[in-house]
């Protein structure tokens, strides 16, 4: 089964402080690190490194060129991603002391992906393979429809939460992954059951795959739920712990494994990702993943 992620490929200029910082507030850094990030390529190396080829869809700016070296370098299939003649994605961010982020995004190249470039990688592809997509790229409504239509299983990741989500038709997507606030903002309940109650009612096909920060994540399809807790680990930096999980998971359902199965190799991965700095970096290899599990 192959897996086509359309995804964005962002410089992360990650900031160490003691706190993040608020409104009118001014705080010196302690450190200034340089990292390769940005949700799509995040994903795909998660996806890479846990066993299952994937190809990339996506757009290379200036200053972005390591990240193209590092996709290959993780055995990523790169043929539909194109370099592109303006400024890198980007992306600031703030990690406190205590392994908490804040983030924002200058969009550049991952807003400049042509439908033509989409329509040749999904023409490469047959009907059940995966296509995953998240919202850091341009028109995902697009994405999602064509692949559907295309007979495709529509994995999306509806982050970051804005607008677009609204465009998109979740009649179209067979599994949506995601967290508490991409939750509230979409279904406007205040809980996680609340929530995962409305997508039922609303979307009676579709999977959810919500993930509860430190209180684990649950997984919800026509059948029933299944709920799984975190590994309780040192916190370092929580950048690309949701993008490590998301990888994780989406090589589990193309590997066609057993849920529980799924739910606690992307439950460790995650974990095992927030012990490190980076978004990119941090994510672990299967053989890492399965060691940890069996301790």
């Amino acid at each position: 089964m192959k897996i086509l992620n359309f995804g964005s490929c962002n410089v992360d200029y990650v900031y160490s402080l003691d706190h993040i910082v608020a409104a009118g507030e001014t705080e010196a850094t302690q450190r200034m690190d340089t990292f390769a990030g940005g949700k799509g390529l995040n994903q795909s190396i998660a996806i890479a490194r846990a066993g299952h080829a994937v190809c990339h869809v996506g757009c290379i700016g200036d200053g972005g060129e390591f990240l193209l070296a590092l996709l290959k370098e993780n055995g990523v299939d790169v043929s539909f991603t194109e370099r592109v003649d303006v400024k890198n994605g980007h992306a600031i961010i703030q990690v406190s002391r205590t392994g908490e982020n804040s983030i924002f995004l200058y969009p550049g190249s991952n807003e400049v992906i042509s439908r033509e470039q989409i329509d040749r990688a999904l023409a490469a592809c047959s009907k059940g393979d995966i296509v995953l997509l998240q919202n850091e790229i341009n028109d995902p409504a697009y994405i999602v429809e064509s692949a559907y239509r295309a007979g495709m299983t529509v994995m999306l990741n509806p982050s970051p939460i804005n607008e677009r989500i609204g465009h998109i038709d979740l009649h179209m997507v067979s599994y949506l992954v995601l967290n508490e606030i991409e939750a509230k903002e979409i279904t406007k309940c205040q809980d996680a059951q609340g929530a995962l109650s409305y997508f039922k009612e609303a979307f009676p096909k579709l999977k959810v795959m919500l993930t509860l920060g430190h209180k684990g994540c649950v997984y919800q399809d026509e059948h029933g739920q299944q709920f799984c807790p975190i590994y309780k680990v040192q916190t370092v930096d929580t950048t690309g712990a949701g993008d490590t999980f998301t990888g994780y998971f989406v090589e589990g359902i193309a590997a066609g494994r057993s849920m529980d199965v799924i739910l606690k190799t992307a439950s460790c991965a995650a974990a095992i990702s927030v012990t490190r700095k980076g978004a990119a970096p941090s994510i672990p290899y299967m053989d890492e993943v399965t060691e940890r599990i069996a301790r």
